[in-house]
């Protein structure tokens, strides 16, 4: 199983896409590094994100006991903060991963973000980490119809500085307090999208094959139509809020609370029947979210989904070079495409 801690609403960015800063949690609402003891031991992965994480003054408390709960552990962060973003990655070197937002080249990503030299300051903090020898490092996007145009460029300055790179779409949820975040031209957003999923497919990284197929997810997800894979949030990832509330996910359009970890134990709350309720609104959810969180659970799961895939377009782009274009990804109910 996998989690994700959002470990406070507060955040010093004013993002376009993202409405989570004029709703701050208050730092005494939020919960103490103490209640992570409740979590269940041996997670496979998790997400330490925010609002703005680094704004938390005990976040290495927290990191502490996430490492003793996960197999990795991995913060997402706007990069503004590169002192404390150094004095956290040095305080637990190569056992913690650092993602870095970055929204586009300089222009696009301090307009969208808000935050003046927004981007040098995340760059700093990627090359910083990279210069202490920190492997588990990368940025990502989250794209929408204003930055479409610096993905692929983004894509090959990680590619050149050997760092993950991360994608998303913007989309609504009461987590980001938006409803109206659309895409005004979809087609080329996707096109986009496809161009990366050809990149990934063509290098010689497994890994990035199977990044191919999710960003070809995403392009989907622009596009309108069902996620690929069955959402089983709630039951193979959980997210948990400032204030200790157990959920299945942050993209619902409201929120679906499993339980307080403040009042119950973890498995208690996993256990019981507002949980089993819960898993029957993801079921029904109309969503259709593909986001990390719950896309790679469910890829890890149906592995010969995404894998046929992968065969698939290796093939056709031996056959026919990358001008052969990728198969479309569609919803799967079972182990058949």
């Amino acid at each position: 199983m996998e989690a994700c801690l959002i470990v406070t609403y507060r955040c010093n960015a004013r993002c376009h896409m993202c409405d989570t800063w004029q709703h701050p949690s208050r730092p005494d609402a939020e919960f103490s590094p103490s209640l992570l003891h409740k979590l269940p031991d041996g997670l496979r992965f998790m997400n330490i994100t925010g609002g703005e994480p680094f704004l938390r003054s005990d976040l290495a408390e927290i990191v502490e006991i996430a490492l003793r709960k996960s197999k990795r552990v991995v913060v997402s962060s706007n990069g503004y903060l590169t002192d404390r973003i150094l004095a956290l990655a040095d305080r637990f070197g190569p056992r913690l991963g650092i993602r870095i937002s970055i929204e586009g080249l300089p222009a696009a990503n301090d307009e969208l973000r808000g935050l003046k030299d927004g981007f040098d300051h995340g760059l700093r903090t990627l090359l910083e980490l990279g210069a202490r020898g920190f492997k588990d490092i990368g940025f990502g996007i989250t794209v929408s119809d204003r930055n479409v145009h610096d993905l692929m460029e983004l894509y090959r300055l990680a590619d050149a500085m050997g760092l993950e790179f991360a994608t998303a779409v913007t989309h609504n949820s009461f987590y980001f307090h938006k409803t109206d975040n659309a895409f005004a031209v979809p087609e080329r957003i996707t096109t986009e999208f496809e161009r990366l999923a050809g990149a990934l497919l063509s290098t010689r990284s497994p890994k990035k094959w199977f990044r191919a197929y999710f960003n070809m997810g995403l392009a989907n997800k622009v596009q309108g139509g069902e996620r690929p894979l069955p959402c089983e949030a709630g039951t193979d990832v959980f997210f948990l809020d400032p204030a200790g509330n157990v959920m299945p996910c942050n993209g619902s359009a409201e929120p679906m609370v499993m339980g307080s970890l403040h009042a119950q134990d973890f498995e208690s709350i996993w256990s019981s029947d507002r949980a089993r309720e819960v898993r029957g609104q993801v079921a029904t959810c109309s969503q259709q979210c593909w986001m990390i969180g719950s896309a790679a659970p469910a890829m890890k799961k149906r592995i010969t989904v995404p894998g046929a895939w992968v065969i698939r377009n290796k093939l056709r782009q031996f056959r026919l070079g990358n001008g052969g274009g990728l198969d479309p990804v569609g919803f799967v109910s079972g182990e058949r495409e």
